[in-house]
């Protein structure tokens, strides 16, 4: 069974909107990973230390359509260029996916999902796609959080969970450290 495990920069107050500004971001504190905080290299380790176990890239559909036309020809993912990627969608089609950027599936639901971690292979990883991680999260298909929280309070944007009322899930601290930057790393497994 694959693994699937989101990561992502995270505001203390649970938002994960808009964390590198740019254009087509509506959030008007869009940007808030790199504005106003000071650069400690060792804070980002998280993110290179990630490319060792990442076999596999998924998007949900805007989160591909923002990613797609800058990664591929980005240095710093160079990395993931050549990696498999799923976009999660049942509104994008096969003609709409980027060119050289490695082989790239669409796939159309939660249920699809949830097949293709039955495969072989190893982890794949999910960046962005908040709307989509909540979905897959709700399913209980997401088996890891690797995040890094951010000392900020924004109020206002998307959530990386939900709100329903459901069942309690517990979470695992596999690891966490802290930096002087105040950015905080915490990685979870998720309890089954």
């Amino acid at each position: 069974m694959r693994k699937l495990v989101y990561t992502g920069f995270m505001s203390l107050d649970g938002v994960v909107d808009s964390p590198g500004g740019g254009p087509g971001e509506g959030h008007r504190s869009g940007g808030w990973v790199v504005k106003d905080l000071e650069f400690v290299p060792e804070s980002w380790s998280l993110k290179g230390e990630e490319l060792t176990d990442t076999t596999a890239l998924m998007f949900g559909r805007r989160s591909y359509e923002a990613f797609a036309p800058v990664w591929p020809g980005s240095q710093d993912h160079a990395d993931y260029k050549e990696l498999p990627k799923y976009v999660v969608s049942s509104t994008l089609s096969d003609d709409a996916l980027v060119d050289d950027w490695g082989p790239t599936t669409v796939l159309r639901s939660t249920e699809d999902v949830a097949a293709l971690k039955e495969g072989e292979g190893g982890a794949i990883f999910i960046h962005g796609s908040a709307e989509l991680a909540r979905r897959l999260s709700d399913a209980g298909l997401i088996d890891q959080y690797n995040l890094l929280v951010f000392p900020v309070l924004l109020g206002a944007g998307k959530s990386l969970f939900g709100r329903a009322d459901r069942d309690k899930r517990m979470l695992s601290l596999r690891e966490s450290e802290s930096y002087s930057n105040g950015i905080v790393k915490l990685v979870y497994d998720v309890g089954r």
